[in-house]
Protein backbone atom coordinates (compact mmCIF):
# COMPACT_ATOMS: atom_id res chain seq x y z
CA UNK A 1 0.00 0.00 0.00
CA UNK A 2 0.92 3.69 -0.53
CA UNK A 3 1.09 6.21 2.23
CA UNK A 4 -1.98 7.71 0.75
CA UNK A 5 -3.64 4.37 0.61
CA UNK A 6 -2.37 4.21 4.17
CA UNK A 7 -3.74 7.63 5.58
CA UNK A 8 -7.23 6.45 4.63
CA UNK A 9 -7.43 4.41 7.13
CA UNK A 10 -9.65 5.07 10.23
CA UNK A 11 -9.71 2.17 13.10
CA UNK A 12 -7.13 0.31 15.16
CA UNK A 13 -8.21 -3.04 13.66
CA UNK A 14 -7.52 -1.83 9.66
CA UNK A 15 -4.37 -0.33 10.54
CA UNK A 16 -3.56 -3.99 12.08
CA UNK A 17 -5.01 -5.75 8.82
CA UNK A 18 -3.15 -3.49 6.60
CA UNK A 19 0.71 -4.73 7.16
CA UNK A 20 2.28 -1.00 8.21
CA UNK A 21 4.64 -1.32 10.74
CA UNK A 22 5.91 1.55 13.42
CA UNK A 23 9.27 1.96 13.98
CA UNK A 24 11.02 4.45 16.13
CA UNK A 25 11.69 7.84 15.35
CA UNK A 26 15.34 7.31 15.23
CA UNK A 27 15.05 4.17 13.23
CA UNK A 28 12.78 6.30 10.96
CA UNK A 29 15.18 8.86 10.03
CA UNK A 30 18.12 6.91 9.58
CA UNK A 31 15.88 4.85 7.09
CA UNK A 32 14.87 8.06 5.36
CA UNK A 33 18.21 9.40 5.26
CA UNK A 34 19.51 6.41 3.97
CA UNK A 35 17.02 5.93 1.08
CA UNK A 36 17.87 10.11 0.49
CA UNK A 37 21.65 9.81 0.42
CA UNK A 38 21.43 7.35 -2.98
CA UNK A 39 19.16 10.74 -4.60
CA UNK A 40 20.11 13.71 -5.68
CA UNK A 41 17.85 16.03 -3.70
CA UNK A 42 19.62 18.36 -1.56
CA UNK A 43 18.92 16.90 2.30
CA UNK A 44 19.22 20.28 3.87
CA UNK A 45 18.37 22.92 1.73
CA UNK A 46 19.62 26.42 1.26
CA UNK A 47 22.63 25.24 3.45
CA UNK A 48 25.71 26.46 2.02
CA UNK A 49 29.34 25.62 3.02
CA UNK A 50 28.53 22.69 5.02
CA UNK A 51 28.87 19.75 2.53
CA UNK A 52 32.37 18.90 3.25
CA UNK A 53 31.88 19.51 7.17
CA UNK A 54 29.07 19.93 9.42
CA UNK A 55 26.24 17.98 6.76
CA UNK A 56 28.41 14.43 6.78
CA UNK A 57 28.88 14.84 10.49
CA UNK A 58 24.73 15.40 11.19
CA UNK A 59 24.33 12.57 8.82
CA UNK A 60 27.05 10.09 10.73
CA UNK A 61 24.09 10.96 13.71
CA UNK A 62 21.39 10.02 12.07
CA UNK A 63 22.86 7.13 10.64
CA UNK A 64 24.32 6.35 14.68
CA UNK A 65 20.74 7.19 15.66
CA UNK A 66 22.58 9.92 18.13
CA UNK A 67 21.03 12.71 20.03
CA UNK A 68 23.86 15.35 19.24
CA UNK A 69 24.09 19.42 19.49
CA UNK A 70 25.11 21.78 17.00
CA UNK A 71 28.09 24.00 18.51
CA UNK A 72 28.83 27.34 17.05
CA UNK A 73 28.73 30.98 16.71
CA UNK A 74 25.94 33.57 16.11
CA UNK A 75 24.62 33.68 12.63
CA UNK A 76 26.23 29.61 11.57
CA UNK A 77 22.82 28.37 10.33
CA UNK A 78 22.44 25.89 13.37
CA UNK A 79 18.19 26.72 13.83
CA UNK A 80 18.46 26.59 10.11
CA UNK A 81 19.31 23.46 9.90
CA UNK A 82 17.81 21.93 12.95
CA UNK A 83 14.52 22.78 11.37
CA UNK A 84 15.62 21.51 8.24
CA UNK A 85 15.12 17.88 10.12
CA UNK A 86 11.69 17.60 9.91
CA UNK A 87 12.21 16.56 5.97
CA UNK A 88 13.66 13.40 7.10
CA UNK A 89 10.49 12.25 9.06
CA UNK A 90 7.54 10.55 6.89
CA UNK A 91 4.68 12.24 5.62
CA UNK A 92 2.26 11.31 7.52
CA UNK A 93 2.19 8.54 10.80
CA UNK A 94 -0.95 7.08 12.61
CA UNK A 95 -1.59 8.21 16.18
CA UNK A 96 -4.89 7.35 18.70
CA UNK A 97 -7.11 9.83 17.84
CA UNK A 98 -7.02 13.02 19.99
CA UNK A 99 -3.86 11.90 22.12
CA UNK A 100 -2.24 14.84 23.68
CA UNK A 101 1.37 12.59 23.05
CA UNK A 102 0.93 10.70 19.87
CA UNK A 103 0.25 7.42 21.02
CA UNK A 104 1.26 4.37 18.82
CA UNK A 105 -1.88 2.62 18.27
CA UNK A 106 -0.18 -0.47 18.98
CA UNK A 107 1.67 0.40 21.75
CA UNK A 108 0.18 3.28 23.91
CA UNK A 109 2.03 4.97 26.38
CA UNK A 110 -0.76 7.38 28.14
CA UNK A 111 -2.55 6.00 30.17
CA UNK A 112 -6.04 7.31 28.50
CA UNK A 113 -5.22 5.42 25.31
CA UNK A 114 -4.95 2.23 26.99
CA UNK A 115 -7.93 2.30 28.34
CA UNK A 116 -9.37 3.46 25.18
CA UNK A 117 -7.54 0.92 23.23
CA UNK A 118 -9.18 -1.61 26.45
CA UNK A 119 -12.72 -0.32 25.52
CA UNK A 120 -13.16 -0.44 22.05
CA UNK A 121 -10.12 -2.97 20.67
CA UNK A 122 -10.15 -3.24 17.12
CA UNK A 123 -12.91 -0.14 16.44
CA UNK A 124 -10.24 2.23 18.36
CA UNK A 125 -10.09 5.59 16.46
CA UNK A 126 -6.80 6.97 14.92
CA UNK A 127 -5.96 9.89 13.11
CA UNK A 128 -2.70 10.33 10.20
CA UNK A 129 -0.55 13.57 11.78
CA UNK A 130 1.84 15.21 9.27
CA UNK A 131 5.46 15.68 9.68
CA UNK A 132 5.09 19.21 10.81
CA UNK A 133 3.34 18.42 13.71
CA UNK A 134 6.25 15.73 15.05
CA UNK A 135 8.66 19.26 15.07
CA UNK A 136 8.53 21.54 18.60
CA UNK A 137 11.72 23.87 19.53
CA UNK A 138 12.10 25.38 22.92
CA UNK A 139 14.63 28.81 23.52
CA UNK A 140 16.12 28.19 26.70
CA UNK A 141 15.63 31.39 28.86
CA UNK A 142 16.34 31.32 32.83
CA UNK A 143 12.44 31.24 33.01
CA UNK A 144 11.71 27.61 31.61
CA UNK A 145 10.60 25.43 33.95
CA UNK A 146 10.34 22.20 34.80
CA UNK A 147 6.69 22.02 33.83
CA UNK A 148 6.96 23.96 30.71
CA UNK A 149 9.33 20.84 29.77
CA UNK A 150 7.57 17.81 31.04
CA UNK A 151 4.44 18.78 33.00
CA UNK A 152 2.95 18.98 36.17
CA UNK A 153 -0.44 18.59 37.95
CA UNK A 154 -3.52 20.16 36.15
CA UNK A 155 -5.90 20.72 39.35
CA UNK A 156 -8.64 22.19 36.75
CA UNK A 157 -8.07 18.68 34.73
CA UNK A 158 -8.77 17.14 38.29
CA UNK A 159 -11.76 18.64 39.41
CA UNK A 160 -13.22 18.77 36.25
CA UNK A 161 -12.80 15.01 35.49
CA UNK A 162 -13.17 14.41 39.56
CA UNK A 163 -9.66 12.43 39.88
CA UNK A 164 -7.55 12.23 42.63
CA UNK A 165 -4.01 14.34 42.11
CA UNK A 166 -2.76 10.80 42.31
CA UNK A 167 -4.54 9.83 39.15
CA UNK A 168 -2.20 9.94 35.50
CA UNK A 169 -4.84 11.54 34.00
CA UNK A 170 -4.30 14.77 36.31
CA UNK A 171 -1.34 15.02 34.82
CA UNK A 172 -1.15 18.36 32.43
CA UNK A 173 2.06 17.02 29.71
CA UNK A 174 5.00 19.36 28.64
CA UNK A 175 6.12 20.02 25.08
CA UNK A 176 8.48 17.42 25.55
CA UNK A 177 6.04 14.45 25.78
CA UNK A 178 3.68 16.42 23.32
CA UNK A 179 6.41 15.72 20.81
CA UNK A 180 6.69 12.05 21.55
CA UNK A 181 7.64 9.97 18.17
CA UNK A 182 9.16 13.84 16.55
CA UNK A 183 11.76 15.35 16.94
CA UNK A 184 12.30 18.11 20.14
CA UNK A 185 15.08 21.07 19.62
CA UNK A 186 16.31 23.13 22.38
CA UNK A 187 17.84 25.90 21.33
CA UNK A 188 20.63 28.25 23.18
CA UNK A 189 21.02 25.33 25.80
CA UNK A 190 23.55 26.39 28.12
CA UNK A 191 21.02 28.62 28.96
CA UNK A 192 18.83 26.60 31.00
CA UNK A 193 19.50 26.72 34.39
CA UNK A 194 21.34 23.46 35.62
CA UNK A 195 18.11 22.34 37.82
CA UNK A 196 15.93 22.25 34.73
CA UNK A 197 19.28 20.50 32.98
CA UNK A 198 19.00 17.87 35.34
CA UNK A 199 15.72 16.93 33.85
CA UNK A 200 16.86 15.92 31.00
CA UNK A 201 19.48 13.23 31.81
CA UNK A 202 16.54 10.13 32.34
CA UNK A 203 15.19 11.72 29.17
CA UNK A 204 18.37 10.96 26.95
CA UNK A 205 19.86 7.93 28.60
CA UNK A 206 16.64 5.81 29.83
CA UNK A 207 14.55 7.67 27.49
CA UNK A 208 11.51 8.43 30.06
CA UNK A 209 9.85 10.94 31.58
CA UNK A 210 8.91 11.19 35.67
CA UNK A 211 6.41 13.86 36.43
CA UNK A 212 6.29 15.22 40.24
CA UNK A 213 7.40 12.06 41.72
CA UNK A 214 5.04 10.01 40.19
CA UNK A 215 5.92 6.17 40.69
CA UNK A 216 5.23 5.72 36.49
CA UNK A 217 7.77 6.15 33.73
CA UNK A 218 6.57 6.98 30.70
CA UNK A 219 9.04 5.63 27.22
CA UNK A 220 9.61 8.49 24.82
CA UNK A 221 9.95 8.22 21.71
CA UNK A 222 12.34 11.36 20.52
CA UNK A 223 15.40 12.28 19.34
CA UNK A 224 16.44 15.60 20.89
CA UNK A 225 18.74 17.89 19.38
CA UNK A 226 20.49 21.02 20.86
CA UNK A 227 22.12 24.17 19.75
CA UNK A 228 24.71 25.99 21.82
CA UNK A 229 27.17 29.26 21.46
CA UNK A 230 30.61 28.75 23.13
CA UNK A 231 30.34 32.17 24.00
CA UNK A 232 27.43 31.42 26.27
CA UNK A 233 29.04 28.70 28.37
CA UNK A 234 30.98 31.98 30.37
CA UNK A 235 28.52 34.84 30.01
CA UNK A 236 25.47 33.17 31.14
CA UNK A 237 25.14 29.84 32.00
CA UNK A 238 27.08 26.61 31.21
CA UNK A 239 26.05 22.65 30.13
CA UNK A 240 26.19 20.40 33.38
CA UNK A 241 28.81 17.88 32.90
CA UNK A 242 26.52 14.73 33.12
CA UNK A 243 24.30 16.05 30.28
CA UNK A 244 27.17 16.83 27.88
CA UNK A 245 28.22 13.59 28.60
CA UNK A 246 24.68 11.91 27.47
CA UNK A 247 24.27 13.88 24.36
CA UNK A 248 26.04 11.40 22.05
CA UNK A 249 27.55 13.73 19.17
CA UNK A 250 28.91 17.63 19.14
CA UNK A 251 29.13 19.10 16.00
CA UNK A 252 31.07 22.35 15.33
CA UNK A 253 29.37 24.64 12.77
CA UNK A 254 31.88 27.33 10.84
CA UNK A 255 31.56 30.67 9.06
CA UNK A 256 31.73 30.77 5.22
CA UNK A 257 35.26 29.35 4.66
CA UNK A 258 35.34 31.24 1.30
CA UNK A 259 33.93 34.38 -0.35
CA UNK A 260 32.61 32.26 -2.75
CA UNK A 261 30.07 30.86 -0.43
CA UNK A 262 29.85 33.69 1.50
CA UNK A 263 28.42 35.52 -1.49
CA UNK A 264 26.44 32.59 -2.34
CA UNK A 265 24.67 32.85 0.97
CA UNK A 266 24.42 36.49 0.91
CA UNK A 267 22.73 36.46 -2.64
CA UNK A 268 20.38 33.24 -1.56
CA UNK A 269 19.24 35.52 1.76
CA UNK A 270 18.96 38.76 0.88
CA UNK A 271 15.60 40.74 -0.37
CA UNK A 272 17.08 41.96 -3.75
CA UNK A 273 13.91 41.94 -5.45
CA UNK A 274 11.58 45.08 -5.01
CA UNK A 275 8.72 45.54 -6.23
CA UNK A 276 8.79 49.25 -6.97
CA UNK A 277 11.79 49.32 -9.33
CA UNK A 278 14.18 47.56 -11.52
CA UNK A 279 17.35 46.39 -9.31
CA UNK A 280 20.53 46.91 -11.57
CA UNK A 281 22.21 43.24 -9.98
CA UNK A 282 25.35 44.41 -7.83
CA UNK A 283 28.51 43.94 -10.11
CA UNK A 284 30.00 41.30 -8.69
CA UNK A 285 33.20 43.08 -7.15
CA UNK A 286 30.26 45.52 -4.49
CA UNK A 287 29.88 41.14 -3.28
CA UNK A 288 33.37 41.09 -2.78
CA UNK A 289 33.20 44.10 -0.95
CA UNK A 290 30.31 43.04 1.26
CA UNK A 291 31.45 39.41 1.87
CA UNK A 292 35.21 41.01 2.72
CA UNK A 293 33.26 43.34 5.35
CA UNK A 294 32.39 40.35 7.50
CA UNK A 295 35.54 38.53 7.28
CA UNK A 296 37.90 41.77 8.02
CA UNK A 297 35.40 42.08 11.06
CA UNK A 298 35.96 38.33 12.03
CA UNK A 299 39.94 38.91 12.10
CA UNK A 300 40.06 42.66 13.83
CA UNK A 301 41.62 43.18 16.72
CA UNK A 302 38.93 45.56 17.56
CA UNK A 303 36.03 43.07 17.81
CA UNK A 304 35.19 40.50 20.29
CA UNK A 305 35.81 37.47 18.36
CA UNK A 306 34.58 35.50 20.85
CA UNK A 307 31.06 37.01 20.24
CA UNK A 308 31.09 35.94 16.44
CA UNK A 309 30.45 38.05 13.34
CA UNK A 310 27.09 36.68 12.21
CA UNK A 311 26.30 35.72 8.42
CA UNK A 312 23.37 38.37 8.77
CA UNK A 313 25.75 41.32 8.73
CA UNK A 314 26.46 41.14 4.77
CA UNK A 315 23.04 40.02 4.19
CA UNK A 316 21.78 43.09 6.23
CA UNK A 317 24.65 45.19 4.49
CA UNK A 318 23.53 43.80 0.85
CA UNK A 319 20.09 45.15 1.50
CA UNK A 320 20.72 48.47 3.24
CA UNK A 321 22.65 48.96 0.02
CA UNK A 322 20.17 48.50 -2.43
CA UNK A 323 17.84 50.32 -0.46
CA UNK A 324 20.02 53.76 -0.47
CA UNK A 325 20.03 53.20 -3.82
CA UNK A 326 15.85 52.86 -4.26
CA UNK A 327 16.00 55.98 -2.26
CA UNK A 328 18.33 58.14 -4.61
CA UNK A 329 15.93 56.57 -8.01
CA UNK A 330 12.67 57.76 -5.84
CA UNK A 331 14.20 61.17 -5.82
CA UNK A 332 15.02 61.37 -9.12
CA UNK A 333 12.12 59.54 -10.12
CA UNK A 334 13.99 56.65 -12.12
CA UNK A 335 12.77 53.62 -12.38
CA UNK A 336 16.02 51.50 -12.34
CA UNK A 337 18.27 50.86 -9.25
CA UNK A 338 21.91 51.29 -9.75
CA UNK A 339 24.28 50.66 -7.07
CA UNK A 340 27.41 53.10 -6.41
CA UNK A 341 30.38 53.11 -4.54
CA UNK A 342 29.27 55.64 -2.32
CA UNK A 343 26.46 53.98 -1.08
CA UNK A 344 28.77 52.44 1.25
CA UNK A 345 28.54 54.51 3.68
CA UNK A 346 24.62 52.88 4.04
CA UNK A 347 25.89 49.79 5.49
CA UNK A 348 27.35 51.62 8.89
CA UNK A 349 23.82 50.76 10.58
CA UNK A 350 23.86 47.20 9.64
CA UNK A 351 27.38 46.84 10.83
CA UNK A 352 27.65 48.22 14.30
CA UNK A 353 24.43 46.21 15.39
CA UNK A 354 25.98 43.05 14.74
CA UNK A 355 29.58 43.52 16.14
CA UNK A 356 30.75 43.51 19.87
CA UNK A 357 33.85 45.16 20.43
CA UNK A 358 36.41 44.94 22.92
CA UNK A 359 38.11 47.69 24.87
CA UNK A 360 40.49 48.96 22.02
CA UNK A 361 37.33 49.03 19.93
CA UNK A 362 35.41 50.90 22.04
CA UNK A 363 37.82 53.76 22.06
CA UNK A 364 37.96 53.86 18.73
CA UNK A 365 34.13 53.98 18.51
CA UNK A 366 31.62 51.88 17.21
CA UNK A 367 31.00 54.13 13.45
CA UNK A 368 34.92 54.06 13.28
CA UNK A 369 35.35 50.85 13.28
CA UNK A 370 32.68 50.32 11.00
CA UNK A 371 34.36 52.66 8.20
CA UNK A 372 37.74 50.81 9.22
CA UNK A 373 36.29 47.61 8.41
CA UNK A 374 34.30 49.23 5.02
CA UNK A 375 37.96 50.47 3.83
CA UNK A 376 39.52 47.87 4.68
CA UNK A 377 37.45 45.39 2.62
CA UNK A 378 37.55 48.03 -0.23
CA UNK A 379 41.29 47.94 -0.08
CA UNK A 380 41.70 43.59 -0.33
CA UNK A 381 39.16 43.65 -3.20
CA UNK A 382 40.47 46.44 -4.90
CA UNK A 383 43.90 44.52 -4.93
CA UNK A 384 42.45 41.63 -5.98
CA UNK A 385 41.72 42.63 -9.47
CA UNK A 386 44.49 45.83 -9.68
CA UNK A 387 48.15 46.07 -8.50
CA UNK A 388 49.15 47.22 -4.65
CA UNK A 389 48.84 51.19 -5.06
CA UNK A 390 51.47 50.87 -2.88
CA UNK A 391 55.07 49.14 -2.57
CA UNK A 392 57.91 49.66 -0.32
CA UNK A 393 56.20 52.98 1.11
CA UNK A 394 56.24 54.53 -2.56
CA UNK A 395 54.02 53.95 -5.83
CA UNK A 396 54.54 51.44 -8.45
CA UNK A 397 56.04 52.79 -11.16
CA UNK A 398 53.93 54.95 -13.27
CA UNK A 399 50.84 52.77 -12.35
CA UNK A 400 49.13 55.74 -10.88
CA UNK A 401 51.59 58.61 -11.43
CA UNK A 402 49.21 60.45 -13.81
CA UNK A 403 46.08 59.78 -11.72
CA UNK A 404 47.76 61.27 -8.72
CA UNK A 405 49.60 64.21 -11.11
CA UNK A 406 46.34 65.34 -12.17
CA UNK A 407 44.62 65.76 -8.90
CA UNK A 408 48.11 67.28 -7.71
CA UNK A 409 47.30 70.21 -10.53
CA UNK A 410 44.31 71.25 -7.98
CA UNK A 411 42.09 69.00 -9.38
CA UNK A 412 39.29 67.67 -7.32
CA UNK A 413 36.44 65.05 -8.11
CA UNK A 414 32.99 66.09 -6.76
CA UNK A 415 29.73 63.62 -6.40
CA UNK A 416 26.79 64.38 -5.67
CA UNK A 417 25.60 60.93 -3.66
CA UNK A 418 21.88 61.58 -4.53
CA UNK A 419 22.04 62.58 -7.79
CA UNK A 420 21.37 61.70 -11.25
CA UNK A 421 23.03 58.86 -12.73
CA UNK A 422 23.67 61.42 -15.85
CA UNK A 423 25.24 63.92 -13.33
CA UNK A 424 26.92 61.14 -11.77
CA UNK A 425 28.65 59.97 -14.91
CA UNK A 426 29.88 63.51 -15.96
CA UNK A 427 31.06 64.18 -12.80
CA UNK A 428 33.82 61.28 -13.26
CA UNK A 429 34.43 61.74 -16.97
CA UNK A 430 36.84 64.57 -16.64
CA UNK A 431 39.81 62.15 -14.57
CA UNK A 432 41.08 59.94 -17.95
CA UNK A 433 43.76 58.84 -16.33
CA UNK A 434 41.53 56.45 -14.00
CA UNK A 435 39.92 54.99 -17.41
CA UNK A 436 42.99 54.08 -18.65
CA UNK A 437 43.97 51.78 -15.63
CA UNK A 438 40.27 50.36 -15.27
CA UNK A 439 40.61 49.22 -19.25
CA UNK A 440 44.57 47.71 -18.51
CA UNK A 441 43.48 45.72 -15.12
CA UNK A 442 39.75 45.52 -15.20
CA UNK A 443 38.40 44.75 -18.62
CA UNK A 444 35.00 43.59 -17.86
CA UNK A 445 32.45 43.50 -20.36
CA UNK A 446 29.93 45.56 -18.94
CA UNK A 447 32.35 48.40 -18.52
CA UNK A 448 31.69 49.65 -21.70
CA UNK A 449 28.13 51.01 -20.53
CA UNK A 450 29.32 54.36 -18.94
CA UNK A 451 27.69 54.08 -16.17
CA UNK A 452 29.17 50.45 -15.21
CA UNK A 453 32.33 52.71 -15.86
CA UNK A 454 31.84 55.43 -13.88
CA UNK A 455 31.07 53.33 -10.57
CA UNK A 456 34.71 51.45 -11.18
CA UNK A 457 36.37 54.81 -11.56
CA UNK A 458 34.88 55.33 -8.17
CA UNK A 459 36.32 52.01 -6.73
CA UNK A 460 39.42 53.54 -8.17
CA UNK A 461 39.19 56.45 -6.50
CA UNK A 462 37.97 55.14 -2.86
CA UNK A 463 40.64 52.19 -2.60
CA UNK A 464 43.20 55.27 -3.53
CA UNK A 465 41.96 57.35 -0.68
CA UNK A 466 41.86 53.99 1.82
CA UNK A 467 45.75 53.38 0.81
CA UNK A 468 46.48 57.31 1.86
CA UNK A 469 46.84 58.44 -1.46
CA UNK A 470 43.55 60.63 -1.82
CA UNK A 471 41.79 62.59 0.86
CA UNK A 472 38.25 61.89 0.98
CA UNK A 473 35.90 64.43 2.69
CA UNK A 474 31.90 63.05 2.93
CA UNK A 475 29.01 64.54 3.47
CA UNK A 476 25.23 63.48 3.77
CA UNK A 477 25.14 64.51 -0.18
CA UNK A 478 28.03 65.00 -1.52
CA UNK A 479 31.86 63.15 -1.76
CA UNK A 480 34.88 64.87 -2.76
CA UNK A 481 38.44 63.34 -3.45
CA UNK A 482 41.31 65.57 -3.40
CA UNK A 483 44.71 65.44 -3.25
CA UNK A 484 46.27 64.26 0.21
CA UNK A 485 49.02 66.33 0.16
CA UNK A 486 47.64 69.84 -0.67
CA UNK A 487 44.67 68.84 1.78
CA UNK A 488 46.83 68.11 4.78
CA UNK A 489 48.99 71.84 4.12
CA UNK A 490 45.53 73.11 4.00
CA UNK A 491 44.71 71.78 7.15
CA UNK A 492 47.41 73.21 9.00
CA UNK A 493 46.91 76.43 10.41
CA UNK A 494 48.62 80.03 8.91
CA UNK A 495 51.62 80.88 11.64
CA UNK A 496 49.93 84.82 11.45
CA UNK A 497 46.55 83.10 12.96
CA UNK A 498 45.62 83.86 15.70
CA UNK A 499 46.61 81.59 18.51
CA UNK A 500 43.17 82.28 20.51
CA UNK A 501 41.19 81.25 17.19
CA UNK A 502 38.58 78.36 16.58
CA UNK A 503 41.36 76.21 15.32
CA UNK A 504 43.14 75.92 18.80
CA UNK A 505 40.23 76.35 20.57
Amino acid sequence: MTMKDFTKIRTLGELKTSGYKVISIKEELRRNLLARLGETETIFPGIVGYEETVVPEIQNAILSKHDFILLGLRGQAKSRILRSLVNLLDPFIPIIAESEINDDPFDPISRESREKVDQQGDDTEIEWIPRSQRFNEKLATPDVSIADLFGDIDPIKAATRRLHYAHEGAIHFGIIPRTNRGIFVINELPDLQPRIQVGLLNILEEKDLQIRGYPLRIPLDILIAFSANPEDYTNRGNIITPLKDRIDSQIITHYPRTIEEGIRITDQEAWQDRDEFKINRAPYYFREIIEHIAREARESELIDQKSGVSARLPISCLELMIGNAERRAAHQHAKMVHLRISDLHALIPAITGKIELVYEGEQEGIINVAQILIGKAVKTVFEKYFPAPKSKGKTRDSEFDEILAWFAQNNMIQIDAQGSDSAYIKSLEKIKPVEKLIKKHFPHDELQDPLAMAVAKEFVLEALHQSSFLSKFETESNVTYKDLVESIFNSLPDENDDKDSEYYA
